[in-house]
């Protein structure tokens, strides 16, 4: 059981690496979160250390709901939720529930891992899930496959999303960027969706290949283009490095976050990377039911996402 420099378990908890060639990636049993990517020693992730405690979001699994939930507050079929508002200053409950859960291995080989949790029943959602996330490395990259099972006797709202950040040259203000979404979500101040609109002709617009300069980026796009083989692909390259890196996502994730990391804390990590969060709905779905997934009891979902560095 690895542990850190002080001779204590890790923060967050057993680190499991797995690896495949130039390719190494170290998942935390807390969470699943990924908490480091590298190709050659460099890393492709802007992630945390051993010793460290996961701030920001940074590798985590969002679910069952991703990004901001109103007052933490819904209901749904006859079913009342309160969530913890962990966003306190917005009134908002974020993220979901499972990223400070322990999880248990269910197999692992040297390039796959693959960790369960069961989310219980509780005040911010009362209903029972079964949760596999599986990482795999392979020549050209990471795939993440998901899958989601209702454990309960009635009908289930779902959400997930993913929360890495992409790193490439510092500051991230040298490095371009595609995505390849028509429209964008508008949010009041609490973050919270008031509609959306289209991102032609504004400085949203990153469907054509640009640097990303002095634009702040806290947005969340959707009407995702996507390529033949039905994969919508956000592209970063850096004109320092030479480096590039895709993230995929397949059709259940519909929504995509980037974050130029503008407001972290301490202000030394600013707009040192890209949090870039395929999302399967938009935030406050489980108030507006906006693409949320209905889990009937027992039936389960399933969904792939992935990166590949260049």
């Amino acid at each position: 059981m690895p542990l850190t420099a002080t001779g204590t378990l890790a923060p967050s908890g057993v680190q499991y690496e797995i690896g495949h060639g130039r390719h190494h990636v170290v998942v935390t049993e807390t969470g699943a979160t990924m908490r480091s990517y590298s190709v050659d020693g460099t890393e492709v992730l802007d992630g945390f250390g051993p010793d460290e405690l996961c701030d920001s979001g940074r590798g985590q699994v969002l679910a069952p709901w991703p990004n901001r939930l109103g007052d933490g507050r819904y209901s749904y079929e006859g079913r009342d939720a309160q969530a913890a508002l962990d966003e306190p200053d917005r009134r908002n409950a974020i993220h979901g529930l499972v990223r400070w859960l322990p999880w248990h291995v269910v197999s692992r080989a040297q390039n796959v891992l693959s960790l369960g949790c069961t989310l219980p029943p509780q005040p911010g959602y009362p209903w029972r899930l079964s949760i596999l996330i599986e990482y795999r490395l392979g020549r050209d990259g990471l795939t993440v496959a998901s899958s989601v099972t209702n454990l309960d006797r009635t009908a289930a709202p779902f959400g997930m999303g993913f929360h890495p950040y992409l790193t490439l040259s510092t500051p991230i203000d040298a490095t371009s960027l595609v995505v390849p979404a028509r429209r964008r979500l508008v949010t009041d101040e609490r973050g919270l969706p008031t509609g959306n609109s289209p991102v032609a002709g504004s400085d949203l617009d990153f469907t054509a290949r640009r640097w990303i300069g002095p634009t702040v980026l806290d947005t969340a796009f959707t009407d995702l283009r996507r390529d033949p083989d039905g994969m919508a692909r956000v592209e970063l390259d850096d004109t320092v490095g030479g480096r590039g890196v895709t993230l995929w996502m397949d059709e259940h994730f519909r929504y995509v976050m980037v974050f130029t990391g503008d407001t972290l804390e301490p202000a030394s990590r600013r707009r040192n990377s890209i949090a870039v969060e395929p999302m399967t709905c938009p935030p406050d779905a489980f108030r507006s039911g906006v693409d949320l997934v209905r889990l009937e009891p027992g039936a389960s979902w399933a969904g792939r996402w992935g990166i590949n560095p260049r």
